[in-house]
């Protein structure tokens, strides 16, 4: 694979930046990876696993000389690291993001970036439950969707450059207005995090279950909805308060339809019932045929053998 960029600066080390630099390591993308991160700790371990040929304390002398800037940390911090940032910037470096809402970054983004630079909004679709430097790995990407939102006068090259280097990572890339990303992952990623904190949260609150019980017997629902759980809670606390209108927007549908269901319930509306169902298993069909989970048995976890 070709070089793309001759040094990239990564701001914030957790699993997408480390993703990211094991990614182009393995395609050869960049001659420089560099980054920052705020942990002391967190720097010392991006340096010794090697995901960053330097690791530096500020992110103002990490991108000094980087011709593509990815600003990988939570959404709430985007705006005081892009004024951080600014006036270290080379002409003509790519600025861009991996963030999961994306008006509220360029609200907070774009009024710092200089003329000289090409802001390129982005969003990769992938993650895990699991965070920090030794989480990434260099598959994460891979048939995994990366949404662009760029700007009205962004330049050409620029965003083939950035499409390339996302191609070459594995993913696949779109463009979308911003606030229509924001609606759109309200209803793919943001909302059910959301249920999914709710119901663990639920199942610890209800005193005629115990704790024991919840853990020894979730069944496999439930035991996805641990799972989500388990994100970041700095990254998601963010993400709701910067994507507001769209999640409370996709949250009061979901209430309509859920009252809905507890009234087809009570009521023993069984026809009701299955016709939701089998809508509703169609979509489940629909991502898997496009190769965005996989149908194996028990959500794809082998069973435990006996040691």
């Amino acid at each position: 694979m070709t070089q793309i960029y001759n040094k990239v600066a990564l701001i914030g080390l957790g699993l997408i930046a480390g993703s990211m630099s094991l990614a182009m390591r393995r395609a050869g993308l960049a001659g420089e990876i560099v980054g920052h991160a705020r942990s002391a700790e967190t720097r010392a371990t991006a340096l010794e696993i090697g995901l960053c040929d330097s690791v530096f304390e500020t992110a103002a002398a990490a991108v000094a000389g980087a011709d593509l800037v990815v600003l990988c940390a939570p959404v709430g911090a985007m705006g005081d690291i892009a004024a951080e940032i600014a006036p270290y910037l080379e002409q003509g470096t790519t600025v861009s993001d991996v963030g999961s809402v994306k008006k509220a970054i360029i609200d907070a983004v774009l009024p710092h970036m200089p003329d000289h630079v090409h802001f390129i909004p982005a969003h990769p679709l992938a993650g895990t439950e699991h965070s920090g430097p030794r989480s990434g790995f260099a598959e994460l990407f891979e048939n995994r969707w990366c949404l662009f939102t760029p700007l009205p006068d962004t330049d050409p090259e620029k965003l083939e450059n950035l499409t390339r280097f996302w191609t070459a990572m594995g993913a696949n890339v779109e463009k979308m207005d911003a606030e229509h990303h924001d609606l759109v992952l309200a209803v793919t990623s943001h909302t059910p995090h959301l249920i999914a904190y709710t119901m663990v949260g639920v199942a610890e609150d209800l005193q005629r279950v115990t704790n024991k019980e919840v853990i020894d017997f979730s069944a496999a629902g439930f035991r996805d909805f641990t799972r989500i759980a388990a994100s970041d809670p700095t990254m998601w606390r963010d993400v709701f308060l910067n994507n507001k209108q769209a999640t409370l927007e996709i949250l009061g549908r979901f209430t309509e339809e859920l009252f809905d269901l507890q009234r087809a319930i009570r009521r023993g509306d069984g026809d009701h019932l299955f016709e939701h169902f089998t809508r509703t298993r169609a979509i489940r069909r629909g991502i898997i045929d496009a190769g965005q989970d996989t149908d194996a048995p028990n959500f794809g976890r082998a069973p435990k053998k006996d040691a």
